[in-house]
């Protein structure tokens, strides 16, 4: 078998676990690092958003400051999204944009947010929008204003409005916890007496599958309805049933199944069904990932000996090696556009890597030793992960060069196996 926590699990061994304490809180953000190229942004305090639950402007700059893309810089702001910038005061201040907004309370009890960017180098609007809010939202309209903020000035995607998933224990319980993507308003998914481990998100991040023992202290994938607050064994084999990954059109799943001895991926469609074995031999294979495409997978094998990552066609053919550098690769992520992998492999201690597909280039880009689980944002340009430091399990994201990284957590908690969700907030 082989030494490591996440394939045990996904094996469905019952590993013993140090207890946790509850991961309910709002994480504390460290950044550290500096991106090859950061734009420089002034980002002015709301009008009125004192009179609301929430600094919109405070989180605004979190999170741009957090992708790694951007350095907050302080110049004049317009009062609100009808003003005018001083763009001569602004350029002397070196600031690329500025960002300006209002939250004024409506009759009905919600607020209206409203914001504006400029280009300042080019001196021209570059628009904005007005979102009626109701205060319990506020934080999410901001990570929206955030989103388009960064699109407008990078031409991706922003992910500041997605969520993530992890798993924390504590108190004899295991909470599979579901928060924004910088770690506020968490909610627990689903609480246990017994191990939850390995979730995974669906595409349309209505759903969250994980694996459980508590049906008899064995291994049973299990899907929660996040919005029904349901959940419905999803596989329940004899032997172990384990590490499940939706397809990325989310009409199935792979899991891992011991049913027929061994074990091996099998494809189950979402609704239930015959499961369809996909890796034959009697090799152990495990953590599956679809392809963006849908139309392979990359998975976890001891065929060669210890664990490498392998690529095969689910329309058949035999599996083709990915990872040569290192005799324990494990835990593969791809990235949204099919050009990255990430995996953790065991180099003196266990690192971070990612690989160029193209040209089979891999790159350690972590400084600690004990990484692991990492997940893509939707956009492919952070990946997630969780790590120990100062002795405390911690989640970390890192642009995939490892120039920018952010630190979640706080002095009391202790979180692991991180999942990105996808776009759709």
């Amino acid at each position: 078998m082989w030494p490591r926590r996440q394939v045990l699990r996904a094996l469905g061994a019952s590993v013993a676990l140090p207890a946790l304490t509850p991961a309910l809180a709002q994480f504390r953000v460290e950044v550290t690092g500096v991106g090859a190229t950061q734009i420089p942004v002034v980002i002015g305090r709301f009008r009125d958003e004192e009179k609301g639950p929430q600094s919109i402007s405070t989180i605004i700059r979190a999170d741009l400051e957090r992708s790694g893309m951007f350095k907050i810089v302080d110049g004049p702001v317009p009062v609100d999204e009808a003003g005018t910038p001083d763009y001569n005061g602004l350029r002397a201040r070196s600031a690329s944009a500025v960002v300006a907004g209002s939250a004024a309370r409506l009759a009905d009890g919600r607020f209206d947010v409203r914001y504006r960017l400029w280009d300042v180098v080019k001196g021209v609007d570059l628009g904005g929008q007005s979102e009626p809010t109701p205060a319990g939202d506020l934080r999410l309209s901001a990570h929206h204003i955030s989103d388009q903020v960064y699109e407008k000035l990078t031409g991706e995607k922003g992910v500041f409005s997605t969520r993530i998933a992890y798993v924390t224990h504590g108190g004899g319980k295991y909470s599979l916890v579901i928060t924004d993507a910088d770690g506020a308003n968490p909610q627990p998914a689903r609480v246990s007496r017994d191990s939850v481990i390995s979730p995974a998100w669906s595409p349309d991040g209505r759903s969250l599958a994980y694996v459980s023992f508590e049906e008899n202290r064995k291994a049973v994938v299990y899907v929660h309805d996040i919005g029904a607050h349901s959940t419905r064994p999803f596989a329940n084999f004899r032997g172990s049933n384990s590490a499940p990954a939706f397809s990325p059109d989310g009409s199935q799943l792979a899991v891992t199944l011991s049913k027929d001895g061994g074990s091996h991926i099998f494809t189950m469609g979402r609704n239930g069904g015959a499961p369809v074995r996909i890796t034959q031999g009697t090799a152990i294979d495990t953590e599956a990932k679809f392809a963006p495409d849908g139309r392979s997978i990359y998975f976890v094998s001891d065929r060669g000996g210890g664990p490498q990552v392998y690529r095969q066609a689910l329309g058949g053919g035999n599996a083709e090696r990915v990872t040569f550098s290192g005799a324990y690769n494990i835990s593969p992520a791809l990235s949204p556009d099919g050009k990255y992998l990430a995996y953790i492999s065991r180099q003196g201690g266990f690192k971070l890597m990612v690989m160029e597909l193209a040209s089979g280039e891999a790159h350690g880009i972590t400084d600690t030793a004990e990484d692991q689980s990492p997940s893509f944002a939707p956009n492919g340009r952070v990946i997630l992960y969780s790590t120990r430091i100062d002795g405390r399990e911690s989640l970390v994201t890192t642009t995939v060069d490892g120039r920018f990284k952010s630190v979640l957590g706080d002095s009391g908690n202790e979180y692991r196996e991180p999942v990105w969700g996808p776009f759709g907030r």
